[in-house]
């Protein structure tokens, strides 16, 4: 009996964490916005900030200008970012990052918490996991969320 219990809120706080095996956190966008942060988790914006100027983990200076002192090679792909946290909600800001084509079905930003099926020509490395935790994500999403 007390095993059955272990096992029972074992599998109930898995499920509070909010992702799977592969993990994986369920999220549900509602129009352009993710409202809710990705398995409850609260974002840290110094994390999020390396993250993002990360060329191993985000990444996001390989496409836009982040608004960060020192940082020589930034690309120009994507919008700059400065200024973002005041343009864009924290809700449109997570699906940007999650799922860019929720956007523009022809982009070609990285899904960085979208499912295996629907993303393409992906490394080993990266097979059948997230780019991003959903740690990561909320990370990013609340420095994002700093840029006003």
């Amino acid at each position: 009996m007390a095993c059955a219990l272990f096992l029972l809120l074992a599998l109930a706080s898995s499920r509070f964490a909010g992702a799977d095996e592969a993990g994986y956190a369920s999220w549900r966008a509602r129009g352009f916005e993710i409202p809710e942060p990705l398995g409850g988790r609260k974002g840290d914006p110094a994390r999020g900030r390396a993250i993002a100027s990360d060329g191993a983990r985000g990444n996001c200076l390989a496409c836009h200008r982040l608004p960060l002192e020192g940082l020589e090679a930034q690309g120009d792909l994507g919008p700059p970012l400065a200024g973002i946290g005041a343009r864009q909600t924290v809700g449109m800001l997570r699906l940007h990052v999650v799922d860019q084509s929720r956007f523009n079905p022809d982009t070609v930003m990285p899904g960085f918490h979208r499912r295996p099926e629907r993303l393409h020509r992906v490394g080993k490395p990266w097979r059948g996991r997230p780019f991003l935790t959903a740690q990561q994500i909320e990370d990013v999403v609340a420095w994002l969320a700093t840029l006003k």
